[in-house]
């Protein structure tokens, strides 16, 4: 898979997140993604959201995901900084 299939997965699930993914070698896979979904929820349900949208490929295609998930508060308070 290409980091844009991964995205596109991701997407497909959490229509309105601003997603980027990146990978060296079409298996290891590092994303951000913010969703307003994100916001009031602990780390854990932000990836069991993503894992979802992912869905068969995680595990097959996608051998490793390295997820930074946050609510846009916690983007904008990031990037400001």
């Amino acid at each position: 898979m290409t980091p844009e299939q991964v995205a596109d997965l991701i997407r497909a699930g959490l229509p309105d997140a601003d997603i980027y993914v990146e990978s060296e070698d079409n298996r290891h896979f590092a994303a951000r993604v913010v969703a307003r979904e994100f916001a009031g929820l602990r780390s854990i349900a932000r990836h069991q959201l993503i894992y979802r949208a992912l869905g068969e490929p995680m595990g097959r295609e996608i051998h490793a995901l390295s997820i930074d998930a946050l609510s846009p508060q916690e983007w904008t308070a990031r990037s400001s900084s």
